[in-house]
């Protein structure tokens, strides 16, 4: 009996162990990307230097690939260490940065930020007398400060002080950045809103913006290629690709120097922008992040504009999209001869970085095509069966179904609402541009709302002469009334 017993354990213990191995020599093969993506000949075909590509799942880098050149001048190839100019995705660094800041301590974010400046101060204004902006107001652009975006520079160019570009003694802008509106109450995307900051932070802490990037969020978290350091100053790395114009010409040096650095001034590449979003994703659950902790993760993630904000707008980074069912944190940037992007979700730890070294009409397509592809390729899907729905009225299908102006995104696009299938569907530009693998169906809750998938806000219409003339949009907390146009003959 007791031979019997052991023999059976063993044939247990034997079992578990092949299972096991099994599972570890089963590891996915991600090679099916580069097999999927071809992403060489849409090099070829817009004239585009280099392609710099990371995708993470489940909280883990599973594949990266970098193509083409870092100059067209060199013909020297990208590899994974190449930084690039990663133009406006500085902007939510810098402000998650602020907010490490504000949890050590050194500075409040609530507060108005005009305390906190010294070289020069926000100018007088009706919209401010009784409302002094806070740091907060800066971060998802609802301060009400002009100058949106700003110039490049290079090697013998004169270049200004953070002070002379506030002033607008800068190519672009002739007269000092002012007050739009009384801050909070809309949404203006402005990067002078985030050079305030720069120096805010500057001024207050005695270090620049580089060295408290550098000690707060890049060495600890082992980003060795990421910097703010300037192509003029010491310590810029070696290892970058250079800008290039929509001939696949370099400009100029090819090296961009961006004073602006808090809005726009960071170099990357995408592994060290791919820990980054992991980290943030893990300090989203509470599980395995090593510096930016819990609360610190939910104030940058969360939602606090939504009024005119494109969808939804955190602490610098852009939440206007559902794909394939999740929320995800999404940041663009583009400057003169270089761009790319960031998503990550907010939930399994799934995403992508992309940066590319040439103009608009380059690289798009090719980041656009390659998005679309690993939305579909990976399979990243959170559709569930929904208990709260219920069937749409036939009379209100009829009241709903239609042509309108923009009322998700507000940018202008028309906003159709068209029947298929008995079922319902949202047909608009910008939303197709989000797009994931799924039909952007209009979805009729139990509570009398509406949701359209994958796209992130709810919907309550209101009615006039038997069409809709408003629609209220809900994200979280917060709600937005927006006017409807029919545009049918």
């Amino acid at each position: 009996m007791k031979t019997f017993i052991y023999l059976l354990v063993l044939a247990i213990i034997m079992t578990g162990c092949k299972a096991g191995h099994t599972t570890l020599s089963q590891k996915k093969d991600y090679s099916f990307l580069t097999d999927s993506l071809h992403v060489e000949k849409q090099l070829e075909k817009y004239k585009l230097p280099g392609f710099s590509l990371v995708v993470f799942e489940n909280y883990e880098i599973v594949y990266s690939n970098q193509i083409g050149v870092k100059s067209m001048n060199s013909k020297e190839k990208l590899n994974v260490n190449t930084a690039f100019s990663t133009a406006s995705i500085t902007k939510p660094i810098t402000a998650l940065l602020c907010h490490i800041l504000e949890e050590k301590g050194l500075i409040n974010l609530n507060d108005p930020i005009d305390k906190y400046l010294k070289r020069w101060h926000l100018p007088k204004s009706k919209f401010t007398e009784n409302n002094s902006p806070t740091w907060k107001q800066f971060f998802n652009h609802t301060s009400g400060t002009s100058q949106g975006g700003f110039s490049d520079y290079y090697e013998g160019d004169k270049i200004p002080t953070i002070k002379e570009s506030l002033l607008g003694q800068i190519p672009g802008y002739s007269k000092e950045i002012e007050f739009l509106f009384t801050p909070g109450t809309d949404f203006a995307y402005s990067g002078g809103g985030y050079v305030i900051v720069q120096m805010a932070l500057e001024d207050t802490l005695n270090k620049s913006i580089a060295e408290l990037a550098q000690e707060y969020i890049f060495s600890p978290l082992g980003m060795k290629n990421t910097t703010m350091i300037q192509p003029n100053e010491k310590g810029f790395p070696m290892n970058v690709a250079s800008v290039h114009d929509k001939e696949a010409k370099v400009i100029k040096t090819g090296l961009p120097i961006t004073p602006q650095v808090g809005a726009s001034g960071m170099w990357s590449t995408p592994t060290d922008l791919a820990k980054l979003s992991i980290e943030i994703q893990n300090a989203l659950r509470n599980k395995n992040n090593k510096v930016i902790s819990h609360q610190v993760a939910q104030k940058v993630a969360e939602v606090t504009a939504l009024k005119n904000a494109v969808g939804g707008w955190g602490n610098g980074w852009q939440r206007s999209v559902a794909y394939n069912n999740y929320d995800w944190l999404m940041c663009s940037g583009s400057n003169t001869g270089v761009g790319g992007s960031i998503f990550a979700s907010m939930k399994e730890g799934n995403g992508f970085v992309v940066l590319a070294n040439g103009e608009k009409p380059n690289r798009i397509p090719v980041i656009n095509q390659t998005r679309i592809r690993i939305l579909k390729l990976m399979d990243w899907n959170n559709k569930q069966a929904d208990k709260n729905t219920q069937e749409i009225p036939v009379s209100l299908k009829k009241q709903l179904i239609g042509t309108y102006n923009d009322f998700l995104y507000g940018q202008g696009a028309d906003t159709k609402i068209v029947e298929r299938n008995n079922r319902l569907y949202v047909e608009n530009q910008f939303l197709d541009y989000f797009k994931g693998t799924n039909d952007n169906e209009l979805v009729y809750l139990k509570n009398g709302r509406f949701a359209i998938i994958d796209y992130p806000n709810l919907l309550k219409f209101d009615f006039s002469n038997g069409k809709p003339n408003a629609v209220i949009l809900t994200r979280d907390a917060l709600e937005t009334k927006i006017d409807i146009t029919s545009k049918n003959k």
